[in-house]
């Protein structure tokens, strides 16, 4: 059961070494429980392994459970549910749930572990129209740190915390999900040239526009300096791109962006109907492996000069690829759950992001971020890649302290410490 390969510690994330002292690739939620039995009579700490998009640091020593051979998913037509183990990506949901007119609550990335994901709260391309992927969840199968294998249900406090908490409670080995009656959508980007239209520019435009949509529009802002290098297709190499992506499920969506074509010139225009098996284009997402470290900022308000600021000292001029992302908060993720999903009043999440090692990272990225601070409720778990060893913001006081004596609880020895 006990493996060091380098194969099973592949991750997405390239930019943090791991290196435990036990690895279990595991099968079932029966290899689950005795491997975190095992641990626990070690005296190890025990990490969680699934795609490894979101670890939030190195792994050194202790025991590292590899779920990415749990890989079943199971769609209930009827009932509009899936049944995901603890290895499968979203894109294996959404390809499942395509020929029954249904769509599963995921994010922008196909190769995302969805378990994960949905622990860390889930903000997805249509969290606008339908909330955060944690508040359709109905049930969670979880080992906790005894051992035991439990079944839990929305009103038990394990459910409450894990969903928002992540596996500080226990490492999930299978989530019910809920699904939505979505086939096609209206979506695509909207890109201009950063360099010749100012970006603050597009910033203010799209800053206003978001006051006028409905809440079943979600969208996002986007600003990428792409170096000139030949890896990147000829038509971004050394381009500023500066860009809204927009997902929709109504009928006016031409309508409703036609204010933001008014912008300036067009640099590219995807903004189609499309079939919900291609939403993966809204974003395109790299879907190589790579390092990267980031960070984000949940805000109350977005102050444009203030954040057009930030887009000056992320842009072009620092040398570096900082990728800016700014996803519109509101609408249905603003509604009361209950789980730990926290901060639900934000307006507006702000994401840096950028290659490199952490320490240069972190000297391009922390200033930025004592910009946004005045406005700043909070940082979003989900959006701590590299960051997530600071774990102050990442709750408000009242959720902290409760997450904290459920900790207590379940997991006294503090033998879990999460993972991605």
């Amino acid at each position: 059961m006990n493996t060091t390969t380098d194969d099973e510690l592949t991750s997405f994330q390239t930019g943090f070494a791991l290196r435990p002292d036990l690895v279990f690739p595991v099968r079932s939620t029966e290899d689950v429980a005795a491997a975190v039995r095992h641990a626990a009579e070690a005296g190890l700490p025990v990490s969680v392994l699934a795609t490894g998009h979101g670890l939030p640091g190195a792994v050194e020593g202790g025991a590292l459970i590899s779920t990415r051979r749990m890989d079943r998913v199971s769609i209930d037509p009827g009932a509009r549910t899936a049944r995901i183990q603890a290895g499968v990506r979203w894109g294996q949901v959404v390809a499942a749930a395509e020929p029954y007119g249904l769509a599963p609550l995921n994010g922008s990335a196909p190769g995302v572990g969805a378990v994960s994901y949905t622990l860390g709260g889930g903000l997805g391309i249509l969290a606008r129209e339908f909330g955060y992927a944690a508040d359709h969840v109905r049930s969670l199968d979880v080992v906790t740190a005894d051992g035991r294998h439990r079944r839990v249900t929305e009103g038990s406090e394990l459910y409450w915390g894990l969903l928002g908490g992540g596996h500080r409670l226990g490492v999930v080995t299978e989530l019910e999900i809920g699904l939505v009656p979505v086939r096609t959508l209206y979506g695509g980007s909207l890109a201009f040239d950063g360099r010749e239209v100012d970006p603050t520019a597009v910033l203010r435009a799209y800053e206003e526009w978001t006051r006028t949509v409905p809440s079943a529009l979600t969208s996002s802002f986007a600003a990428v300096p792409y170096p000139d290098v030949p890896a990147l297709p000829p038509h971004l190499r050394g381009r500023y791109v500066v860009s809204v992506r927009v997902a929709y499920t109504g009928a006016d969506g031409e309508r409703l962006v036609a204010p933001l074509r008014e912008t300036g010139p067009v640099l590219a225009d995807s903004l189609r109907v499309m079939p919900y098996a291609e939403s993966r284009t809204i974003h395109s997402d790299p879907d190589f492996p790579h390092s990267y470290y980031g960070d984000s900022a949940v805000l109350g308000e977005l102050d444009v000069e203030r954040v057009g600021e930030l887009l000056a000292r992320t842009g072009p001029g620092t040398g570096a690829m900082v990728v800016v992302q700014i996803n519109q908060l509101g609408g249905a993720l603003a509604r009361p759950a209950p789980n730990s999903v926290p901060y639900r009043e934000g307006r507006f999440l702000v994401r840096l992001l950028t290659g490199g090692g952490r320490d240069r990272a972190r000297a391009l990225l922390d200033p930025a971020f004592r910009l946004l601070a005045p406005a700043a409720l909070g940082r979003a778990v989900n959006f701590a890649f590299g960051a997530g060893d600071r774990t102050e913001g990442l709750y408000d006081a009242e959720t902290r302290e409760r997450l904290a004596g459920l900790e207590s609880r379940y997991d006294p020895a503090s033998l879990l410490r999460g993972r991605g």
